[in-house]
């Protein structure tokens, strides 16, 4: 239906009710209100010359403007959906098997895009205005949002969703669908058992967490888990399991608590195992120090392009607390803390996979040392010739690491 059409009734419906009522929390309240509004969209459409399904998605899309989240309301309930993403109140796109694609449906003006991301933040105690203009936030569902308002983004409030599945990813299922082989998955696996520290890397909406969640499901049950994260989308399945969230300062400016706090203060609550959800900045080096100092299994993620450039990262990291350390000795910590590195990445069509597996195997003079046991290669076809796909492949190179390790810790 003609947009001009549709912001006419949505102006009709809010007309007839009490507008300061649609945002209230009282479930009596809203209640009252969208039985209004349907009755008066039903008398309203039954004179318009439209087929009986059009009506239904006509008075559904109003009510979904008014008392929900606009247009993406029915994206955010559709499972091939993992991503939303809309540019101002007049384009949507999402995300399919790694596509994106525009959505027919829009925002039927900026106000009503505004509307809808207040209605998001202000369920989990955020805000979003002039003095805060950008926002992180999870809905109830688990799905993290971000949001961006004049004047920092020209282009109008923008807003992000990235949508988790119900149920989280496990091991079995990634290699299933090809993010990485049966081989790899149970080196990982031993490398979790075996209380190994473990970065998992990668670029913006490579798997990171995915990945994370379904190594976390082989830590044994009888173990303390803390989550640290900025947005909260860890689901772990352990019976012993606090999560640790972070907030943003209020609105006079005070009472932020940040990741690095919250690792602070994990040390004095008796973990087995701290799991950061991603690391960004000066809590890497409380991170590092608390994998040296007994909290061995411990799981973060970060962003780099190679292995390597998550170990720069690090170092960048730490030097950002503002703690004054020689590099070498930055390079020690790491060296010593960290086991293993997973990195994963988007790769061509949309798929994500895991591309390489390497050890952190010590020091020399000056550089980090690493052995790379897993690598993601092109795949030989018959007679010799390389086949168009690539894989994970072992590199033949021996892990450091022994099973006789892992029957230590059980």
């Amino acid at each position: 239906m003609d947009i001009a059409i549709r912001r006419k009734l949505h102006q009709s419906v809010l007309s007839r009710l009490d507008a300061r009522k649609t945002g209230l929390a009282l479930v009596e309240d809203i209640d009252r209100c969208r039985s209004r509004a349907e009755e008066f969209l039903q008398a309203e459409l039954a004179g318009m010359s439209l087929l009986p399904a059009d009506k239904e998605t006509v008075r559904q899309s109003i009510l979904d403007e008014i008392f929900s989240y606009g247009p993406i309301t029915p994206l955010l309930e559709d499972p091939s959906i993992s991503e939303i993403m809309v540019n101002g109140g007049g384009s949507i796109y999402v995300e399919k098997e790694g596509r994106l694609v525009p959505h027919e449906n829009v925002f039927l003006s900026e106000e009503s895009l505004r509307v809808a991301i207040d209605r998001m933040v202000s369920k989990v105690n955020r805000r979003l205005d002039e003095s805060s203009p950008y926002v992180d936030a999870r809905l109830p569902d688990g799905s993290r949002i971000n949001a961006i308002i004049p004047p920092v983004c020209l282009t109008g409030a923008c807003l992000t969703v990235r949508k988790f599945r119900r149920e989280a990813y496990t091991l079995e299922e990634l290699v299933k669908i090809g993010a990485l082989t049966q081989e790899c998955s149970g080196y990982l696996v031993d490398a979790v058992r075996q209380r190994r520290n473990i970065i998992v890397s990668g670029g913006t909406g490579s798997g990171k967490t995915t990945l994370l969640n379904a190594l976390s499901s082989f830590i044994p049950e009888e173990e303390r888990i803390l989550t640290i994260e900025d947005a909260a989308e860890i689901r772990l399945q352990k019976p012993h399991v606090v999560r640790l969230e972070a907030r943003p300062p209020n609105i006079e400016g005070g009472g932020a608590v940040a990741i690095r706090d919250l690792v602070r203060n994990s040390l004095r609550m008796r973990p087995d195992r701290i799991i950061v959800g991603e690391c960004r900045g000066g809590e890497a080096l409380d991170m590092l120090q608390a994998m040296n100092t007994g909290h061995d299994g411990s799981i973060t993620t970060g962003h780099a392009n190679t292995p390597r450039d998550m170990l720069r990262r690090l170092e960048t990291m730490v030097l950002l607390s503002g703690v004054e350390i020689p590099i070498r000795a930055i390079r020690e910590q790491i060296a010593s803390a960290i086991g293993l590195i997973v990195h994963t990445s988007r790769i061509k069509g949309g798929r994500r996979a895991v591309t390489s597996v390497t050890e952190v195997t010590g020091m020399n003079e000056s550089q980090i040392l690493l052995q790379e046991i897993f690598r993601w290669s092109k795949c030989r076809g018959e007679g010799g010739a390389f086949a168009a796909d690539h894989r994970l492949v072992p590199t033949g190179i021996p892990s450091r690491f022994s099973r006789e390790e892992e029957s230590a810790w059980e």
